[in-house]
């Protein structure tokens, strides 16, 4: 995936944090910053912070940007959360309900279906079968709702008749390398298929925690942070 300025200056701005607090050398600073400016794709700025800790978290994400400017308060090690059996590849509702959420596992391809009735798949807690899964999201008269965090890749591409197949992003993220890409299709007949980007409760908490310890740290006066 390319690199865009902003993910370049996250990165410069942590190696700036580890040449103050004694990390790198000046050698090695200037050397890592020349790399970081120069980098064109998420693989390349890697490396440079793969051994040092990035503003507002204790160590450095995947792809060495901070995730609280990510939008998350930690990073997430997809290795532990793709592979293994799915526990549930389908869910099914008739004049009733059905939900699928907190720590499951997606199977590669799940399929709902709500007749008169309504679901929740909820894949911001979830591990996933694969590292690609498809959704596949039918409701006739019904209503199916669809949670995924917004750091994985997503793709939505389904059909409304009389009713909706909505995608909308309620909080602010980007797809990590090495994140799973999930798939959602199908159809709603009279009914709606909606699908969230957000985040959880408690990520969003974790989110506000990083961000008043950043916001505590007094400046130093020469663009620095000082630690506490």
């Amino acid at each position: 995936m390319r690199a865009s300025d902003a993910e370049r200056e996250r990165v410069a701005e942590a190696l700036r944090e580890a040449v103050a607090e004694g990390r790198l050398d000046m050698d090695e600073f200037e050397q890592r910053l020349d790399a970081a400016y120069k980098a064109r794709t998420h693989g390349e700025l890697e490396p440079i912070v793969s051994d040092i800790p990035v503003p507002g978290a204790v160590v450095a994400s995947s792809a060495g940007l901070s995730p609280a400017a990510r939008g998350a308060s930690s990073p997430v090690d997809w290795s532990r959360r793709i592979g293994g059996p799915a526990t549930s590849t389908g869910a099914f509702a008739f004049w009733g309900g059905f939900g699928r959420k907190g720590s499951w596992t997606v199977g590669r391809v799940f399929t709902a279906f709500a007749m008169w009735g309504g679901g929740d798949i909820d894949l911001r807690e979830a591990n996933f079968e694969d590292r690609e899964v498809v959704i596949r999201c039918f409701t006739v008269m019904g209503g199916i709702q669809v949670k995924v965090p917004p750091n994985v890749h997503l793709h939505v591409n389904g059909i409304g008749i009389m009713g909706g197949f909505d995608e909308q992003t309620k909080d602010a993220g980007e797809p990590e390398p090495g994140a799973p890409r999930v798939r959602v299709t199908g159809f709603a007949l009279m009914g709606g298929v909606g699908v969230d980007r957000k985040w959880s409760k408690a990520q969003r908490q974790r989110l506000k925690e990083a961000e008043r310890l950043r916001l505590e740290k007094p400046d130093t006066g020469d663009g620095r942070k000082e630690l506490g």
